[in-house]
């Protein structure tokens, strides 16, 4: 599928494509190197599907960088990552203006380095005016995080009369979440051939495509992520309805 970019149709693109990057200490493991230099070529992957999506059109792109599970790797791997993080942030920053991106983040980001959070403001607040695809990084993100900590803000609007308890509903939900003014995914993306969802999104991709590939992340190209959108532009996204519904609409 040398040509696959040629097969997308630009007029029914997904708006948010997430993706779970997976994969890049077993890459480095397989040549004979450390799991740190996995993380650094998994860079690599990450400017190739970023480039992808603001080429293509697309408006909105989450990866998920850090979970709050992985606070619970060697703290060699974790010092690696976060000074990773705050190398990239700077080196990319020419890149995302040049290319009219903008860099958001959700998860618990005030549990970061204060380096890496002076680093990511300052990078936020730079690219804030940029009106082309937005780029969330997933830092020290989990969805049962996001979820409890949502219920524990209503709770406290609740008690402060801010909102009253018989008004909760899905759409009230959704504006505590960290992903409140972010569409939905249409397509949840899974490198590494592994099949699960690791605590991303929950919420979010209660109807979004899943595509799991066996590509570990340092390995997973400009194309590769064409496919991708190629495949979902060949399923058929029902929503609960019927395919004689969803052709009649």
């Amino acid at each position: 599928m040398d040509n696959i970019i040629t097969k997308i149709d630009r007029q029914n693109l997904p708006c948010h494509v997430a993706i779970i990057m997976d994969g890049n200490g077993r890459w480095a493991k397989s040549i004979g190197m450390t799991r740190s230099f996995g993380h650094k070529n998994g860079v690599n992957a990450v400017r190739e599907v970023t480039e992808a999506s603001a080429e293509l059109g697309i408006k909105y792109l989450t990866l998920y960088a850090f979970s709050t599970e992985n606070w619970n790797r060697p703290k060699f791997e974790i010092n690696t990552l976060m000074s990773l993080l705050v190398s990239s942030i700077n080196k990319e920053i020419k890149t995302l203006i040049k290319n009219n991106i903008r860099l958001l983040t959700i998860g618990n980001t005030e549990s970061l380095p204060k380096k890496v959070q002076k680093e990511l403001s300052k990078a936020i607040e730079i690219t804030s005016k940029n009106s082309g695809l937005t780029l969330v990084l997933a830092l020290s993100y989990s969805s049962r995080w996001e979820i409890i900590n949502a219920i524990n803000r209503i709770s406290s609007d609740i008690r402060n009369e801010v909102i009253k308890d018989e008004t909760i509903t899905e759409e009230l939900f959704t504006k505590y979440l960290t992903t409140s003014n972010i569409p939905d995914p249409d397509l949840l993306i899974r490198t590494s051939g592994e099949y699960r969802i690791s605590n991303f999104l929950l919420w979010q991709i209660a109807y979004s495509e899943l595509y799991f590939t066996k590509k570990l992340w340092p390995d997973f190209n400009k194309n590769d992520f064409y496919e991708a959108i190629f495949d979902l532009q060949n399923r058929e996204r029902r929503f609960g309805l019927t395919s004689e519904q969803i052709r009649d609409k």
